[in-house]
């Protein structure tokens, strides 16, 4: 009877001591898990808001390399919570798969979507036990669309399950899901398992967000596979090469000089949208639409001091005096009295400097164009202008030019350039406008 108490008691202790040592390896095995460290310096999170949703369905139950599958989905989400940064998101995590008997709930929310904390994620995922019962993953992709409808930036839906008993309603519910925040959601299946139909469902569902991906629990061994799997789905670099305070990902001209005002976008700002940068630009407020040369500032083609968008006379030679319209007129000074043609002397220099031109040019010709203004009839004012015009031209002639190279005609007080109802403005209007014709 000793001998075979002594053998049962040997027994125990042989067992307590294989259990106590398994379980020892299983602490050690999970301490290994070194998660990667990212700077948050150099990173942001490419999402606002993330929610988890976890298969706690009766076939988490099963066994898959030699554990439970939800206790492999757990340590997953274990892993991605040590390795995502603490950087400002929101964060939910919601299961599925309860049984209707017990709990009365089909999908039940574990960590309420709030500012993330590893901590706080961390006791919500603990909290999580398998409670059995089918897949009703359709309802859980409801209840998290509700959860979610506030929200206003992108989101990341990470769906852990084993994909295993279910059909297309649960496809068409990741589809309506997507349809309700468009392009602001991504989903991310991961497979635990390596059920044929649950491979092919997890990749239906990560199909129906468009923008996410499927991935198997068991591909992600290290801590680089994990890093990895966190970047894809949470991270932006905030890598800035050339120093223009716009991330190299947004920056679609990532070679700016440092200094430079850059819009979001990373490009020089060209505040009036000529093509000129700022930087560069001579003629900062140039009007849409205007050609400009290489300093921004708008053509001047024929260089009399008026840019073609407002120049109405573009083909004037240089060196003629132009009104503000670019047109070859003396206005500046009175060339008659009134109700006179006769040309007063003081305009003499002014005219002089026109016979310079056409004599520096005999290939033009010049229309003299006489004006008056609006006092008297308007056939008088015809005749007037006209009887200034042949003034104009009597006195190029005299200085040598040739009278077949003009000619005159008289517009009376049809095209005032000033305020009829002053003086002054009579005064400009009393004028005479040259037209070159080449």
């Amino acid at each position: 009877m000793a001998s075979r108490y002594s053998k049962t008691l040997f027994f125990l202790l042989i067992s307590t001591l294989i259990l106590s040592c398994a379980g020892q390896q299983v602490q050690t095995t999970e301490s290994l898990f070194k998660p990667y460290q990212f700077k948050t310096d150099q990173y942001e999170s490419k999402v606002d808001d993330f929610m988890v949703i976890l298969d706690a369905s009766s076939s988490m139950s099963e066994r898959y390399h030699g554990q439970k599958k939800l206790k492999i989905a757990k340590d997953f989400l274990d892993a991605v919570n040590q390795t995502l940064p603490e950087l400002k998101l929101n964060g939910a995590l919601r299961t599925f798969g309860h049984s209707d008997s017990v709990s009365k709930q089909k999908t039940a929310l574990f960590y309420k979507l709030t500012p993330y904390s590893s901590a706080g994620f961390q006791a919500g995922l603990q909290a999580v036990k398998l409670a059995g019962g089918t897949s009703p993953l359709a309802s859980a992709f409801g209840a998290a669309s509700n959860d979610l409808k506030s929200t206003q930036g992108k989101i990341a839906v990470i769906i852990v399950s084993d994909g295993k008993d279910m059909g297309n309603t649960h496809v068409v519910a990741a589809e309506k899901m997507k349809n309700q925040f468009g392009d602001r959601l991504c989903l991310y299946a991961v497979l635990v398992g390596n059920n044929p139909g649950g491979v092919k469902f997890m990749e239906r569902i990560a199909g129906a967000g468009s923008c996410g991906f499927s991935v198997r629990a068991d591909g992600l061994k290290t801590s680089g596979d994990m890093a990895d799997f966190v970047k894809k789905v949470f991270l932006s670099s905030l890598l800035d090469s050339d120093g223009d305070g716009v991330y190299d990902k947004f920056d679609q001209c990532p070679n700016t000089s440092k200094g430079v005002n850059v819009y979001s976008n990373g490009c020089p700002m060209d505040t009036d949208g000529d093509g000129v940068p700022d930087y560069l630009d001579k003629c900062p407020n140039t009007p849409a639409s205007v050609k400009v040369d290489k300093f921004g500032c708008p053509l001047d083609s024929d260089g009399d001091g008026v840019p073609d968008y407002l120049d109405k006379c573009p083909d004037t030679p240089k060196g003629a005096s132009v009104n503000e319209k670019g047109c070859w007129a003396y206005a500046s000074v009175t060339l008659f009295d009134f109700d006179s043609y006769k040309i007063k002397s003081e305009a003499y220099s002014m005219l002089n400097e026109a016979v310079s031109i056409l004599k520096e040019h005999p290939e033009i010709r010049v229309d003299i164009q006489g004006h008056t203004d609006n006092v008297g009839k308007e056939a008088y004012n015809v005749k007037l202008s006209e009887n200034r015009a042949r003034s104009v031209k009597e006195y190029f002639v005299n200085n040598g030019i040739d009278p077949k190279r003009i000619s005159t005609k008289g517009f009376g007080f049809a095209r005032p350039i000033a305020n009829n109802d002053t003086p002054e403005g009579q005064a400009q209007n009393r004028r005479v406008q040259l037209v070159p014709v080449r």
